[in-house]
């Protein structure tokens, strides 16, 4: 059952990775470890059924000719610079591989009894529709503060009491210290969850009989890591993502983490401080850091880094860090141990992280070609 490191799909906002690197550390982070695993590309994995989503379009003056579907398309290939292109390609929340296993699971834990289909008393939104909740509030949808009751039928998880929606062995760390902050979190939520949503772009439930409602955006972000997975022959995803992020999605995919006996599981990362690293060109020069060194310091190290710091790197660990990798790169060896790779492999298998501050260690992991957008790639032509 091999291993594979996948990201916690990123919500498709208005920015491009050179203006956010920040949204991409999941995905190089991820890239990194496949690479290292020798697991091949993988495809990078996108949020694209989202409420702002749906206002951006709506609100665009050409969406008469292109479709919210051709619009994430565009945004997506947006965010790499151009022949930066993810050699795994893309895979959003809403692809019809996503799709098909998404009914597929929620069809067999309907069977099973785990979900229902039970009407629910909501608030409809009384200007446009949208469903603003189980109490009274402000549509997000169109901004009108009135709303009526109504019952439908909805996509239910009713958690037995005591449940916990997130366990320790959910989370792929080896001998890490347990994120109790975390669990208790993903804990706070309310023991009836309601899985479907009013969204003009999602996984459709029509088929299940719920027309004009779309499965929860936190459900489908857990079944696009599947879905990847299962192309890929894997039986062990790990998704990467925050603290933050686990605690957001955590509870809504608890159901839908484990398929024909696959199991995903989440590897947490921190948060990385490239909005404070102007001083690195400083930093840079006095030890003899050039451009290429500095970009795979940022792009690959300081994401495997976030794996092993996870309550976030800060603007002043970055000089010791920046020294550090100097170092293991000057270590680099010829070429890498046998046996260190195995060792080094079995390490990142288990989720053990520790590694990245090993300077022999990482030294003997370094990619030989160049950091574009997340992982190391073999230049167009080279032997």
């Amino acid at each position: 059952m091999n291993v594979l490191y996948l990201n916690g799909p990123v919500q498709n906002g208005p920015f491009t990775i050179a203006e956010r690197p920040g949204k991409a550390a999941g995905i190089r982070a991820a890239d990194a470890l496949n690479t290292l695993l020798e697991a091949g590309p993988v495809p990078h994995l996108w949020n694209t059924a989202t409420l702002a989503g749906d206002l951006r379009h709506r609100d665009a003056p050409d969406r008469d000719t292109v479709g919210r579907q051709e619009r994430e398309e565009r945004a997506i290939a947006a965010k790499y610079v151009p022949g930066a292109a993810p050699a795994g390609g893309v895979l959003t929340d809403t692809a019809p591989v996503v799709a098909a296993l998404a009914l597929e699971m929620t069809e067999r834990l309907l069977q099973d009894g785990v979900l229902t289909l039970t009407p629910v008393a909501v608030r409809l939104c009384t200007r446009c529709g949208h469903m603003t909740g189980t109490v009274p509030r402000a549509c997000r949808a169109c901004g009108h503060p009135g709303s009526q009751p109504h019952a439908r039928r909805l996509l239910v998880w009713d958690r037995p009491s005591g449940t916990p929606v997130l366990a320790r062995e959910d989370v792929h760390a080896h001998r890490a210290k347990p994120p109790g902050h975390l669990l208790t979190i993903a804990q706070n939520v309310p023991e009836r969850l309601i899985l479907s949503r009013t969204r003009e772009h999602g996984i459709s439930l029509a088929p299940l009989g719920l027309d004009d409602l779309v499965m929860d955006p936190r459900v489908g972000v857990h079944i696009a890591v599947l879905a990847a997975a299962a192309q890929h022959g894997a039986g062990r995803p790990v998704m990467t993502l925050t603290d933050n992020a686990a605690a957001n999605v955590a509870a809504y995919g608890a159901p839908f983490r484990q398929h024909n006996g696959v199991r995903l599981r989440y590897a947490l990362h921190g948060r990385i401080p490239y909005d404070d690293t102007a001083g690195l060109q400083r930093l840079c020069e006095v030890h003899r850091v050039n451009p290429p060194l500095r970009e795979r310091f940022l792009a690959w190290f300081l994401p495997l880094c976030s794996l092993h710091i996870r309550a976030g790197i800060t603007p002043a660990q970055l000089p010791a860090l920046l020294k550090f990798w100097r170092r293991a790169h000057l270590a680099r060896p010829d070429t890498p141990g046998s046996d260190v790779l195995a060792e080094l492999r079995h390490r990142v298998t288990v989720g053990d992280m520790r590694w990245v501050m090993d300077v022999q260690t990482l030294s003997q992991a370094i990619p030989e070609y160049p950091v574009t957008h997340g992982s190391a790639q073999k230049p167009e032509g080279a032997s």
